[in-house]
């Protein structure tokens, strides 16, 4: 399997969305998005702490899964200032409706057909249970 890792930020994001997860990109792919903190400048952490946590579970789960190919759409909600506003476009998008970071969607249909959002993004089990390796 085969995972291709994919960097947006919010400038960027919507012509990644289109080219991975748009109808025309119906390619029997497992699709995740994960909307992650910044990072520092002066590291390679973000400024966010759960996202220093749940990122490397995440990754090791997805390297993990057996038998089909997935892409992960990695979304950069910015900095903390820009992240905290109300009317960040992510936090008022319809599609994704974020409340906070990490948050890891499984997109299919058009659609999130799971979601975790910070407080469990983490989890081993939690994630499993999304990317569907129990089925």
């Amino acid at each position: 399997m085969t995972v291709e890792k994919v960097d947006a930020t919010v400038a960027d994001f919507d012509a990644h969305f289109d080219r991975l997860f748009g109808p025309s990109a119906d390619d029997g792919k497992l699709k995740l998005l994960l909307f992650l903190a910044d990072r520092e400048p002066s590291s390679s952490l973000t400024w966010c702490p759960d996202c220093n946590v749940a990122e490397p579970v995440i990754y090791e789960k997805l390297e993990a899964l057996q038998g089909r190919d997935a892409v992960l759409l990695r979304a950069y909600v910015g900095d903390k200032p820009t992240w905290r506003d109300p009317a960040h476009p992510w936090r008022v998008d319809p599609r994704f409706g974020l409340k906070g970071v990490p948050t890891l969607i499984r997109w299919e249909k058009g659609a999130a057909a799971a979601r975790l959002e910070d407080d469990e993004a983490h989890l081993r089990d939690k994630i499993d249970a999304l990317l569907g390796a129990g089925n």
